[in-house]
């Protein structure tokens, strides 16, 4: 499914630009769903410090993390996955 997008030329400048003046003002063009913007480029990302989760728990399956005056618990499941609670 795609969806109609209006399209507005606004040729107001001192600089001509070739092919301008013969586009009309307004045109409708059909956008599919699938449309993805192009990503933008970006800066290499920092590098990011890396802990191990051994070494967090020290053998326990839940830690308390004081955050911004909050305290939060990371626990590990019996399926080994991290959760987080406030």
């Amino acid at each position: 499914m795609s969806m109609k997008v209006k399209i507005i030329v606004n040729a107001a400048g001192d600089l001509p630009i070739p092919g301008l003046m013969e586009l009309p003002a307004e045109m409708m063009v059909e956008k599919p769903d699938s449309f993805k913007h192009a990503p933008l480029p970006s800066e290499p990302a920092a590098q990011h410090r890396i802990v191990e989760s051994a070494d967090l728990f020290r053998g326990t399956n839940e830690i308390m993390i004081r955050h911004d005056g909050l305290v939060y618990r990371l626990k590990i499941t019996r399926q080994g996955k991290l959760i987080l609670n406030k």
